[in-house]
């Protein structure tokens, strides 16, 4: 009988966390899609690809700019740095 109270007391802390999380999210300090946090953020990590285990390329754009940032053990170093029309015009001319 006494594993009966145990398992009550594991629901009503399952229950009580369930509801607060409901609650947070309604608040929106939950989320759980970064598209929601990201839509007033000036800086967004747009890709990344590895080029090896520690060495990595980031597509960043930071406002008005996009910029090619490389990631190592040494550091990281800015590759190029384009603006967000140069950008948008190689995607619609397919490159």
């Amino acid at each position: 009988m006494e594993w009966i109270g145990q398992m009550g007391a594991v629901g009503a802390v399952l229950t009580l966390l369930a509801a607060t999380l409901w609650w947070l999210r309604r608040r929106g300090f939950a989320g759980i899609l970064p598209a929601r946090r990201a839509a007033g953020r000036r800086m967004e990590c747009l890709e990344r690809l590895p080029l090896g285990p520690q060495h990595t390329l980031h597509l960043v754009r930071l406002g008005e700019r996009t910029m090619l940032v490389a990631a190592s053990p040494a550091g990281c170093a800015l590759v190029e740095s384009f603006s967000n029309r140069e950008i948008d015009g190689a995607r619609e001319a397919g490159l």
